[in-house]
């Protein structure tokens, strides 16, 4: 798994961060199409730069409640400082400096060397001397720019790509362990529930420091397997202004997700299904991560088989991009169907880690067009002519198609079916690319 730079966005809401993170995010719209089903918390978004990707953070989407601006952008600071390798300070080139400017400056220059001052809104050569004012902050030169228009973008990015670390992959085919991150929206028990898994009967082998700058990931053994809870330590916070901040709570999902095998996803059975939930659950998916459901609190409820099967419906009902995912119904406080837990990790870790034998996948291939053929186009019939997988974690098959313009949605969603039914994947998530087949290629 790749560990994607993070690049977080500071500065007053008059500086324009909403249309310079949405300029940023626009860069990969071509790659990457908006997932099915979900609605996108736009407080992060992936991004991508003349091949380099990366992961951004806008902070102006963290608002405390009743609070004034010095003290969000405190808050917004000190997330950028904590969670991200480069730190892109925006400020408004017609405003000036402020008091709150300063205010963040002040805490930015903590982390100096992660810091790049971008001036915006100089739109045009007349408002460049606007932006001169600004050396006075400390940050060196500034990159002066319009997000509007798509001014001095290019530079930035350039600049921004220069600065990440290098690539850094977690995990290889060697190690045996199985990393798990548990997410849920605050005080649905999800340090209890890492404190039962990591009770009992489990030896711990060591605490090892994770890619997020304070996180802890526990490497333990259960029943003779290994595991790693990703990021305990971040779980365990309190008392911190952010950590009660939704949108935080999400942040910092995103980052545990990225650097695990499976996401363990809790919700609070006591207080209901919230909108939180589901942007949570949505993290993963987003990511083509394999998890499981977790249903904490189950002990509050004298419910049985029939209670359970009635939420699963509620569950789906409301998320419905989860239908496949294994939900367990536990009690973390009374160490309840912990057992079960462990059990759906590993089974949807094997799954995604399935390799199918290329001569099956184009066999099933051809017989699933025999049984509902493609879309038709003017000038022909949609042709899948050859199909391999090209991936595992989750398992990516790529198929050659002679016009995957014409390939509808619907009929790629029959095909993802169809394998999740056949290989044996139906609780993770299945990735299928096109590519146009070339001249003289394969035929199935």
């Amino acid at each position: 798994m790749k560990i994607l730079p993070k690049v977080a966005i500071v500065g007053e809401p008059s500086a324009g961060k909403s249309t310079f993170f949405n300029r940023l995010a626009e860069q990969r719209k071509a790659i990457v199409s908006e997932t099915r089903g979900i609605t996108r918390d736009r407080l992060y978004s992936k991004a991508e730069w003349l091949g380099r990707e990366f992961t951004l953070i806008d902070t102006g989407g963290i608002v405390l409640k009743d609070a004034p601006f010095s003290k969000e952008i405190k808050v917004q600071a000190e997330i950028a400082m904590k969670e991200s390798d480069v730190i892109l300070f925006l400020v408004d080139g017609r405003l000036g400096i402020t008091e709150d400017t300063l205010s963040a400056a002040k805490l930015l220059k903590k982390v100096r060397n992660k810091v790049i001052l971008v001036v915006n809104k100089i739109d045009d050569q007349t408002l460049l001397g606007d932006a001169y004012q600004f050396y006075s902050l400390g940050f060196g030169d500034p990159f002066v720019i319009s997000a509007i228009h798509g001014i001095g973008i290019g530079d930035l990015l350039d600049e921004v790509c220069s600065r990440f670390p290098k690539e850094e992959e977690i995990g290889s085919s060697d190690d045996k362990s199985i990393s798990f991150a548990i997410i849920g929206r605050p005080n649905v028990g999800k340090s209890s529930l890492v404190n039962a898994m990591l009770g009992e009967e489990r030896v711990i082998v060591s605490s090892m420091e994770g890619t997020t700058r304070d996180a802890v990931d526990t490497a333990f053994t259960r029943e003779g397997k290994n595991f790693i809870a990703v990021d305990t330590a971040g779980l365990k916070k309190r008392g911190q202004i952010y950590e009660s901040i939704d949108k935080y709570a999400a942040l910092r999902a995103m980052s545990a997700v990225e650097k695990s095998d499976v996401a363990v996803v809790v919700i609070d059975a006591d207080y209901g299904l919230t909108d939180q939930d589901q942007h949570i659950a949505g993290i993963p998916l987003e990511e083509s991560k394999p998890m499981i459901i977790v249903i904490n609190k189950w002990d509050l409820h004298e419910h049985g088989q029939n209670e359970q099967e009635e939420y699963k419906k509620t569950l789906i009902k409301w998320m419905p991009f989860i239908s496949y995912v294994p939900v367990v119904f536990a009690s973390a406080k009374n160490k309840q169907n912990i057992d079960k837990i462990f059990k759906a990790i590993e089974i949807v870790h094997e799954q995604a880690g399935k390799r199918i034998p290329t001569s099956l996948l184009n066999t099933v291939v051809r017989d699933a067009q025999l049984a509902n053929e493609t879309p038709l186009f003017k000038g022909g019939r949609v042709k899948i002519n050859y199909a391999t997988q090209s991936d595992t974690y989750p398992p990516t098959f790529v198929l050659f198609v002679n016009n995957p313009d014409f390939m509808h949605f619907s009929y790629l969603r029959y095909l993802e079916s169809t394998f999740r039914t056949q290989f044996g994947l139906t609780n993770v998530p299945v990735k299928i690319i096109m590519r146009k087949k070339q001249t003289g290629g394969f035929k199935i």
